[in-house]
């Protein structure tokens, strides 16, 4: 710009090409400082999100535990056709091999993941393992079949083979009692070896009946807390904010005080003569949805309340002014005006408890447990983390395929009246 010109003769001067070199060059400073702005908060989401869900997702599928351990058998098996039985070079390979893994202590790890495809193949590598341990010479097939005659059956060396590869599907058909068969073909399991489809429906259904209590208990709760006085409104919100000030296994145990055979409950109902014996609330299913709809509560009254106090108390008058009662004011306008809200409380509540592990274990019997207790199971006590990991990507497949369908059928990001 020259002097005495004026800025916007100095922009028309200025070349078209020129202009348009000048904003692309702004728009990458711009794009550059918001991506270093964010920067931060992307890394902990790879780092705390993305790489754990990653490498849960690959340990689904990851079948290199068995190789890790009986290198040389699985180098022999990969040759079998699976016809007959192995050659005699694959049984000398598994004593040579179950002798260094009972050295190294390493042998769990195969047995876990031999286990999961055949009953009983954790105690028959930890039996020969012990025998060809105690004899430094090689053992052919003879040798291994007295030691036990399960080497001499197809199907335990089927198994081998099928976890002689990188990646498996074992893991997630079991997950829905289902198996490979020694041709290959998806089966259900046993009858005695069902276990995981039952679990899976008692996960749904407590999840769904604690999600109807706590519309049921809820709703009212909102609209009351909506219509009433700024300072009562004020103290009931302090009433179901109170549980998030609390810890969650601090509620739960207060719950076992509260319903076990001498606590409270069963004390007030002999006390009003509601009751004329004492009565096992708890370690069942009934604890369970007490203690659960307690602690979810809250988070289906707030999507609610939020709604609900955004909507003008005019409408309602309007409606009774042109003619409709006041059950057909609140049914025809301001119930579907709450819908978004109630669906945002009734999606939150319900994936929360689908994965809930801590009130179930503690207040629950043995037949209430959840899937996220067998996720726990399997990676605390039995360490077998294929397996754990499988369901936590089923579990975690479902829970997103719900929110996205339930999302689209009720409209989740709705939540403002218009």
């Amino acid at each position: 710009m020259t002097p005495g010109q004026t800025p916007r003769e100095a922009v028309g001067a200025t070349p078209p090409s020129d202009l348009r070199r000048r904003l692309r060059a702004a728009r990458r400073r711009q794009r550059v400082v918001a991506f270093v702005l964010v920067a931060p908060l992307l890394l902990f989401l790879v780092v705390n999100f993305v790489v754990p869900v990653g490498y849960l997702l690959f340990r689904s599928v990851d079948d290199r535990a068995a190789a890790a351990v009986l290198p040389r058998t699985v180098a022999e098996i990969r040759r079998w056709d699976g016809v007959g039985l192995p050659p005699d070079s694959a049984f000398t390979a598994l004593a040579a091999d179950l002798r260094d893994a009972q050295a190294a202590r390493t042998l769990s790890a195969a047995a876990i993941r031999l286990s999961s495809d055949r009953a009983g193949f954790q105690a028959l590598l930890g039996k020969t393992a012990r025998v060809v341990s105690a004899s430094p010479g090689p053992f052919t097939r003879p040798a291994l079949v007295e030691i036990d005659s399960r080497w001499g059956e197809r199907e335990y060396w089927l198994a081998v083979k099928r976890a002689s590869t990188p990646l498996t599907p074992t893991y997630l058909l079991a997950v829905f009692d289902l198996q490979l068969d020694n041709d290959g073909r998806i089966v259900p399991v046993p009858e005695s070896r069902r276990l995981f489809n039952q679990i899976w429906l008692r996960t749904l259904w407590i999840a769904s009946v604690v999600t109807l209590v706590c519309v049921i208990l809820g709703y009212p709760l909102a609209y009351f807390i909506a219509h009433a006085r700024p300072r009562v409104a004020a103290v009931l919100m302090i009433f179901v904010l109170l549980p998030f000030w609390t810890a969650l296994l601090v509620r739960t145990i207060a719950w076992l005080a509260l319903l076990q055979t001498h606590g409270v409950v069963n004390d007030l109902a002999l006390y009003l003569h509601l009751a004329s014996q004492r009565t096992q609330l708890i370690h069942n299913r009934l604890g369970v949805y007490v203690t659960m709809s307690h602690v979810l509560l809250p988070y289906m009254v707030l999507p609610i309340y939020s709604v609900m106090r955004r909507i003008p108390p005019t409408y309602l008058r309007a409606a009774i002014s042109l003619g409709a009662n006041p059950v057909q004011a609140f049914a025809r306008v301001y119930l579907p005006m709450t819908l978004h809200g109630l669906g945002a409380g009734a999606a939150l509540v319900f994936i929360l408890a689908v994965g809930f592990y801590v009130t179930p274990a503690l207040v629950g019997g043995p037949n209430d447990q959840m899937i996220s207790y067998f996720i726990a199971y399997y990676t605390n006590e039995s360490l077998n983390w294929n397996a754990a990991a499988a369901l936590s990507v089923v579990l975690l497949g479902f829970t997103v395929s719900f929110f996205l369908a339930f999302s689209r059928l009720v409209g989740l990001d709705r939540l403002t009246v218009r």
